[in-house]
Order: structure tokens, then C-alpha cells, then sequence
């Protein structure tokens, strides 16, 4: 068996197994594709070559000794590289959120959804790009500057996860870890071509990440195909004692036999008002339709529902995930993370470090936040955003009654150039616009490549399902991905 860094997942473990090629080789390579891409791509804020490669040959000499023993079960993912998104902790590893102001902070923890893949045997080679805090849809506002779209240099990943996401385009790594807040593992999915989920609120545990807005924050994961997900999210997912908000409930087994006669008979709605908004590229409204027809000559039924309070999903995002930014950023101080700028009496410290060590994208939403939740401006701001954030909660309960899951854009466009949307927050917010109600409501979302425009770049349509049944998600992608083969398309610089 002849292995090669764009094998997917399976191919890779089945090549660990029987030994047809070592950890440290594997390991090896995708290091030297990261050494030889990254300085035109930038998806990586920090690599651990020498961690890595000692952690790949101590997996090695595991494999080795259990041939020996033929009754020791090794652990799932053994030997196989990773990368995490910089606002995960993992100890011994710097923590940046790609802001200057955790410049050098090295937490003393892993988070849980990171130590239950480390515990499954995988090899973490670095920490990917993000936008600061991850506030933001196109990497831009990274401290450290700005991540690449591996299929148009010139272009954005999307965001906040565009490192994790450029670096699995590129095949710089099989998989990585990414966080969706408002949309920020799917966007970067689609404008790069590769699958991405953002799990059920409360599926997976919180506990480790970097705080952005604690009622919209999740862990996911980015791969090339969705079957290469699954695995990550089945050992990821689960009750955690250390995160109030973890959910105690079973994690099914995700069986993807059968996957394309699974798709028979299920009902898939088209959300009416995803197809509507102005500015709507015709290509992804194309490609997104095409995709569901495809899905119809797998024996899927399509129905159009409407989810009416669409379009409130993004200004009610906008008041209360920077309400709950600015609570979480205030532990921020100079005091007891990352690097501080002196002063002679303690408020001058907080005041001089945090303006100039947070980026201007995260001081826009730290004051729009306090301003929400400021004296004479909740009730008519932040606890009039709650009862919107209801309804939209009530408009996929009463879509989710009609069909098994719903289907729909991820984006309005394909990736932008980088710097066509800085000087313009709106603008720039508005490329979640399809992506922020899935938090709001907390359901699951799964984002894959349907296509590509008349420039090259990946357009990708998203599935988003009942709480709780990512299961469904990934048998219906799957089965679209075994039938096309817009998935398996690597852009150029990764050739």
C-alpha cells in the first residue's frame, strides 16, 4: 500500500496498522509540506516539529510492542497528526487567540476535547491562525497577520477558523480542530473546499477553549471529507463534569454503511429566506440547488419551509455575542495572562494594556457589548436580543416538525479578496448571515463542497439538522460525497 499526504483518514490509520508506512513518516511528511507551504499560506501560528516526531516515534514503539502482544488494544487515532485552533489549550503549547495580548502565555491544561483525542493517540503538530478572540469571518484580524486561501492567494480562508481550514486545503495536516460561534468552522469550510462541523451546544465540552460568547461557542472539526470527521467527533463529544454546559447525554455510533440507501425517503427543506437575501451570488444559488437535486436522485424528498425570523439572526448575534465578549474579555487585564504595559497605579495597567494589545475588531465588539448591557440599555438591547434568539429557536423547532433536516447556503459569495471588506464591519458581518442562526438556536451544522464558481474558488452548502443529530448529518453528506467528487479537488499550491 502505497501512502501519500492526501490519503484521508481511514487510508492513513489502515496504513499505520498494518505497517506499511511508520507515525514518524507520516508525521515527517506533513511536517514538510507545512515548512514548504507556509510561508504563502500562514495558517499556523506555532509547530512542534520535534514534539511531534518524538511523540510519532514513542506511537511507533506502542504499535510495535502490541504486535508482539496481540490482545493490547490500541488507541483509534495512534500516530496520527493533527493541528488545533489557537483558542484551544493545550498544555506545554502557547496559547495566542491571536492576540498580542497572550503573546507568550503557555497554559498549564488541555481541554477536554483536545485531551480526549490525545488520549485516542494523536499527534498535535501545531497551533493553526485565527481571528483575534476568534472575532471575525476571513482570519484578517490575527495579530500575526493574515491566513491565505490555498486555492486563490489573493483571497481570504474565511474565519475565524481560516487556519485550521487553509491548512486542511492545503494538506499541510489530514485534520484539524476549529470553534463555530457564529459560523466560524462552516464559512471557512465552504471558501476553502473541505467539510466542517459545528456540533450541537453542549455536545462537545467548552471546557479549555478561549471564551468568545459562552452561549454560542462549540468545538469542530474540519477534514477533507466528511467520513474523515466522524471519528474526531465520536471521541470529542460527550458529558463533561468541568463544563456546566456539557450535555449528559449518549453519543450515538455514526454507521456510514449504507449511506446513499439511508438518504431514501428522508425530507429535506429548503429554508426560503436562505435563497432570498440580497447580494446573493448566482453561482452559489445555483450550486446549492444543484446539490439538492442530487440529493432528490438519491430518493430525498425536498420541501420549502420558512424560518421568518431569518433575518433578525444577525443583529441579534451582534448584541449578544459582544455582550457576552465583553463579560469574558475582562479577565483581560495585564494582571494574569500574557504580557502587560507598565504603569505606576493599577488602573493605568489595565487601561495602557488593553488598548494596545487588543486588536481594533475586538475593541469594536468589547464597547458594543458594554454598551448593550449598560444601565438604561439591556431591556431594550440585550434582553429584547433573547426573546428574538426565542423565536428563532421556535422557527427550526416548527421547521424540524415538517422535515428531517434543512439545507442551505453557507455564505452568500465565495471567498473575497483580502482587504475588500476591513474598512467595512457590516460588510464584512454580513458573510454570516446564513451561518448565525444555527448558534443561536444551538443546533448542529455541517458545511461540504457542492461546486466551484467561474474563478476556481469552492462554493459549499450546509445541512443543519434537530439537536443532537449530527448522526444524520453526516450519513446524508456522506452519501452526497460518495456519489460527487468535489470533495476529493485540491487547490494548486497544494499540488
Amino acid at each position: 500500500m502505497t501512502w501519500t499526504p492526501f490519503a484521508s483518514v481511514a487510508e492513513t490509520l489502515r496504513a499505520l496498522e498494518s505497517g506499511a508506512v511508520s507515525s514518524e513518516e507520516v508525521t515527517r511528511a506533513y511536517l514538510e509540506r507545512i515548512a514548504n507551504l507556509e510561508g504563502r499560506v500562514h495558517a499556523f501560528l506555532s509547530v512542534y516539529p520535534d514534539e511531534a516526531l518524538a511523540a510519532a516515534r514513542a506511537a511507533d514503539a506502542r504499535r510495535m510492542a502490541a504486535r508482539r502482544h496481540p490482545d493490547e488494544t490500541l488507541p483509534p487515532l495512534l500516530g496520527l497528526p493533527i493541528a488545533v485552533k489557537d483558542v484551544l489549550a493545550v498544555r506545554g503549547m502557547t496559547l495566542t487567540c491571536g492576540s498580542r495580548i497572550l503573546e507568550g502565555f503557555v497554559p498549564p491544561y488541555t481541554a477536554t476535547a483536545v485531551q480526549r483525542l490525545l488520549d485516542a493517540g494523536v499527534i498535535i503538530v501545531g497551533k493553526t491562525n485565527t481571528d483575534e478572540f476568534a472575532m471575525g469571518s476571513s482570519t484578517e484580524n490575527s495579530a500575526y497577520g493574515p491566513t491565505h486561501n490555498p486555492w486563490d492567494l489573493s483571497r481570504v480562508p474565511g474565519g475565524s477558523s481560516g487556519g485550521s481550514a487553509a491548512a486542511v486545503a492545503a494538506r499541510m495536516v489530514p485534520v484539524a480542530l476549529g470553534t463555530d460561534t457564529g459560523g466560524s468552522v462552516r464559512q471557512p469550510a465552504s471558501y476553502t473546499g473541505v467539510s466542517g462541523l459545528k456540533p450541537t451546544y453542549g455536545r462537545v465540552s467548552r471546557y479549555g477553549l478561549v471564551a468568545y460568547g459562552s452561549s454560542l461557542d462549540t468545538v469542530g472539526v474540519l477534514a477533507p471529507a466528511v467520513a474523515d470527521l466522524v471519528p474526531f467527533f465520536t471521541l470529542m463529544a460527550g458529558h463533561d463534569p468541568r463544563d456546566a454546559t456539557s450535555m449528559d447525554l449518549p453519543v450515538p455510533a455514526v454507521d456510514l454503511t449504507d449511506a446513499v440507501e439511508a438518504v431514501q425517503g428522508l425530507r429535506v427543506g429548503l429554508p426560503k429566506e436562505y435563497f432570498l437575501a440580497e447580494g446573493m451570488q448566482p453561482e452559489v444559488v445555483q450550486a446549492v440547488q444543484a446539490a439538492v437535486r442530487h440529493l432528490e436522485t438519491l430518493g430525498a424528498q425536498v420541501v420549502e419551509v420558512s424560518l421568518p425570523h431569518t433575518e433578525y439572526a444577525l443583529p441579534v448575534y451582534y448584541i449578544i455575542a459582544p455582550s457576552e465578549a465583553s463579560a469574558n474579555l475582562a479577565r483581560y487585564d495585564g494582571i494574569r495572562y500574557g504580557p502587560r504595559v507598565g504603569a505606576a497605579r493599577m488602573w493605568d495597567v489595565f487601561y495602557r494594556t488593553r488598548g494596545r494589545l487588543f486588536g481594533p475588531e475586538v475593541k469594536r465588539r468589547i464597547m458594543l457589548g458594554t454598551y448593550a448591557l449598560s444601565a438604561g440599555y439591556y431591556d431594550a438591547y440585550y434582553a429584547q436580543a433573547q426573546k428574538v434568539r426565542t423565536l428563532l429557536k421556535r422557527d427550526f423547532e416548527r421547521a424540524f416538525e415538517q422535515v428531517d433536516l434543512l439545507a442551505a447556503p453557507v455564505a452568500p459569495s465565495t471567498a473575497f479578496k483580502l482587504g475588500e471588506k476591513t474598512e467595512d464591519p457590516l460588510a464584512m458581518y454580513l458573510e454570516d448571515v446564513f451561518t448565525l442562526p444555527a448558534n443561536l438556536a444551538g443546533v448542529p451544522g455541517l458545511a461540504f463542497p457542492v461546486g466551484f464558481d467561474e474563478q476556481g474558488l469552492p462554493i459549499g452548502m450546509q445541512l443543519m439538522g434537530p439537536h443532537f443529530r449530527e448522526d444524520l448529518l453526516f450519513r446524508v453528506a456522506h452519501a452526497y460525497q460518495q456519489t460527487t467528487d468535489w470533495h476529493t479537488r485540491v487547490p494548486p499550491v497544494a499540488r
